[in-house]
């Protein structure tokens, strides 16, 4: 009877778990704090069943969600504002990534901004993450990219770019640490660490359809504090061997020090300030808006939900949790 009862409580258990499936196209760091929050069950004691799908793109994370085969998407700020501009409507709640880890990477001739006029800069496609990450950079630098002539050309991921670099076919890229390493003992200079730079940005957001956010206020409330909660475990240096052997299961990385360098990144770019950032926005929108000038259309006050961190800051949780980040 005890063996029933036990039984029949774990089942009851598992039935109260609300099921939740969130698409993602980005294969990096800034999808982590989603990783930490399923593999150490955070968002199963808030009562979430939460599963991370990943698809080749944020055009495609956002299509699964419209054909409701998912109930929430992690993108770019670029791929929102284009979702919101096609007529999706879509609420962002938070984002636990605000730095780019990336070195601007130059050839050794370029000493300084002036010497960029006219070169070649490589990206992945023209509208994606890198591509965005890239082109902040630059605006952070006070650089045109028009008025400066650089021409952007499409080589593949960042293994492709870094070999593009130094066998010369482009002169710029926006590199990983780790990708970095090779060309800076090669002899390029790296102009920037853009992990540095003052200027506002956010990574992935959590974003849902506004109507899913309005009839489920208290399900976001919960998910919310599990982000959060699974943010402070990633920022509590206690945790680093747990951070590292989730990083390494879901960027299937295969040595130690790989894991090491991820986690380094990791820490490097994840805050507890999670609430959606319009500066930022503004940011992209201005960016993306020289490659489709529509999207300056896009009303940004009505992507933005800040309602939910802002009663996690009310009720002094997200204070308790930065205090013990410590």
């Amino acid at each position: 009877a005890w063996i029933m009862s036990v039984l029949l409580a774990a089942a009851a258990s598992a039935q109260a778990l609300e099921t939740f499936r969130v698409s993602y196209g980005g294969y990096n760091e800034t999808a982590a704090p989603m990783w930490v929050g399923i593999d150490k069950g955070i968002f199963r004691k808030y009562g979430i069943d939460a599963s991370m799908i990943q698809v080749r793109s944020g055009a495609l994370s956002v299509a699964a969600l419209l054909a409701k085969e998912v109930d929430a998407v992690w993108p770019a700020q670029s791929t929102i504002l284009s979702t919101v501009f096609g007529g999706a409507k879509l609420g962002c709640i938070a984002s636990a990534i605000n730095k780019i880890p990336r070195l601007l990477v130059v050839r050794k001739d370029i000493t300084g901004v002036e010497d960029l006029r006219g070169k070649i800069v490589g990206v992945q496609s023209i509208g994606g993450g890198f591509w965005l990450q890239t082109m902040i950079i630059f605006d952070s630098l006070g650089i045109d990219p028009d008025k400066h002539g650089l021409k952007f050309r499409v080589i593949g991921d960042g293994p492709v770019i870094a070999q593009a670099l130094t066998t010369g076919n482009i002169d710029v890229a926006a590199m990983t640490y780790s990708l970095s390493d090779a060309a800076l003992k090669a002899g390029f200079r790296s102009m920037v660490d853009a992990a540095e730079l003052k200027a506002p940005y956010q990574g992935p957001s959590m974003c849902a359809l506004k109507e899913a956010l309005a009839s489920r206020q208290d399900f976001f409330l919960r998910l919310t504090k599990g982000l959060a909660e699974a943010t402070a475990f990633i920022l509590d240096g206690g945790n680093k061997p747990e951070v590292v052997k989730t990083l390494m299961k879901h960027l299937r990385l295969n040595k130690t020090d790989e894991g090491e360098s991820s986690y380094k990144v990791l820490r490097l770019m994840t805050t507890l300030d999670l609430a959606p950032n319009p500066a930022a926005f503004k940011i992209v929108q201005r960016i993306v808006a020289k490659v489709n000038p529509k999207i300056a259309q896009v009303d940004i006050d009505q992507i933005i939900d800040a309602s939910f961190v802002r009663s996690l800051e009310s009720s002094g949780f997200l204070a308790e949790l930065r205090r013990k980040a410590k």
